[in-house]
């Protein structure tokens, strides 16, 4: 019984991109099973006045109440199996002299669990899944962190647009670290009753909830800093403004609505679904108070997506833009193009996918595989990419190599002073450096 259970426990791996359980969920399941169990034995028997049999025992999965020998008791597959394979088939064991008998139908065939290509070929395509979007998420973090001191150490790119630009990469480092930090403390491939992160300590509990509400605001913040960028370029496209003005209804919108949905969704959570780590889903209110703000930030951006393409359309073709044809289709792709990754408009494809649908698997390579590299290219096209950055470096360097410039001829200089002792040719000297320095400078 014990295999199996560590077989089971190792197999919900397969389901868990789906949100559905996590390892610790599953243990948290048997807990509670464990101790419905052992209120049903001792209320049996408290109350049986009958002779000697077969005591009642919790096997790890499955309850069985006090039986007499020769009975028969018959109980449907462990609640486990239910959740994770939809299993509705009853398993029995008889009550002998020589105590329990062995579970017949064996658990994994009455229970529909198989160990099947198929299972093992779900488990390569998650296992695969994972090890895409951990590199994307890494990979992504790496260039959001360097694309963010950039945009904070040049001061000649502080302004609005780079300040709202500087805070999506900030969701986005967000949004990677919380899913690196989600996975390990859930789906950590250690023992997970020898884990501290599956124990019954309270502490444990709270700081795996804890990861999950810092979880699901990162991921709210980000799609609604989403929506902050397609809010401000369609606002310089339809309104002339002061745009320092609104900054601080834009921060508002990126991560004050967020704070509110994910307060909203942890009291609804102690109130309505306090189980496990909070990662199911099996009450509709927490799930649409994060699912609903999530598919209205999508709808609205691609609703702007599609105002700016007509805007940018009408723009190209009216009289004042020269060229032919050809290279306005161009320009009206690029910019396309370019919105795409910036306004997460891949999103609308699976936003109203029914879960666990026939097309759920290609969701999952499309919104987490993709997704994860979604940061990367954020900060190579609207940094690394950048004019305005690429002129700030290359001054910055120009700067540099200046300065190294400057000390290497002083200490030259230096060096010819001690050598001649002359005051009068060291003058002359430095200030005809001076002047050639000045004139460098004077062209940079």
């Amino acid at each position: 019984m014990r295999y199996i259970l560590m077989t089971v426990v190792t197999s919900c791996f397969i389901v868990y991109v789906s949100g559905r359980h996590s390892v610790c969920g599953v243990v948290s399941v048997l807990q509670e099973e464990k101790k419905k169990c052992l209120a049903v034995i001792n209320k049996h028997e408290a109350e049986s006045t009958k002779g000697p049999g077969c005591g009642g025992e919790w096997d790890n999965l499955t309850c069985w109440r006090p039986a007499e020998i020769g009975e028969t008791v018959l109980n449907p597959c462990p609640k486990l199996f239910k959740d994770l394979y939809n299993s509705k088939g009853n398993i029995s064991r008889n009550c002998t002299l020589s105590g329990w008998s062995d579970i017949f139908p064996p658990l994994l065939i009455a229970c529909d669990y198989s160990n099947s290509k198929e299972t093992e070929t779900m488990m390569l395509f998650y296992t695969r899944v994972q090890v895409i979007y951990t590199l994307g998420h890494s990979v992504s973090l790496i260039a959001l962190t360097t694309g963010s001191i950039i945009l904070c150490f040049f001061r000649r790119l502080h302004c609005t647009r780079n300040y709202i630009h500087l805070n999506l990469f900030i969701s986005f480092i967000l949004r990677a670290v919380s899913v690196l930090v989600k996975d390990q403390i859930l789906y950590s491939t250690s023992n997970p009753y020898e884990s501290e992160q599956c124990s019954v300590n309270t502490l444990s509990w709270v700081a795996c909830k804890t990861s999950l509400v810092f979880f699901q605001y990162c991921i709210m913040a980000n799609f609604f800093w989403l929506l902050v960028e397609g809010l401000y370029l369609l606002t310089l496209l339809v309104v002339i403004f002061t745009e320092n003005r609104h900054f601080i209804l834009y921060l508002l919108l990126g991560w004050g609505i967020p704070t509110i949905f994910v307060f909203t969704w942890s009291l609804t959570r102690i109130y309505l679904e306090d189980t496990g780590c909070w990662d199911t889903n099996d009450h509709i209110v927490p799930w649409w108070l994060i699912k609903g703000p999530i598919l209205f930030s999508i709808s609205v951006n691609f609703i702007i997506f599609l105002c700016i393409i007509r805007i940018l359309v009408q723009k190209l073709s009216s009289a004042d833009v020269g060229g032919n044809d050809q290279s306005q289709y161009k320009r009206l792709a690029k910019s396309t193009l370019l919105l795409i990754p910036l306004f997460g408009v891949y999103y609308i494809v699976f936003a109203f996918s029914p879960p666990h649908s026939v097309l759920a698997k290609y969701q999952i390579q499309f919104e987490l595989c993709v997704g994860s590299f979604q940061g990367l290219i954020v900060a190579v096209l609207y940094c690394f990419l950048n004019s305005e950055v690429q002129t700030e470096i290359k001054r910055k360097w120009r700067t540099i190599c200046l300065d190294q410039y400057i000390r290497r001829n002083y200490r030259q200089h230096s060096s010819s002073i001690s050598r001649n002792g002359s005051e009068s040719v060291t003058i002359h000297r430095d200030s005809r450096m001076h002047s050639s320095v000045q004139s460098e400078t004077s062209s940079i």
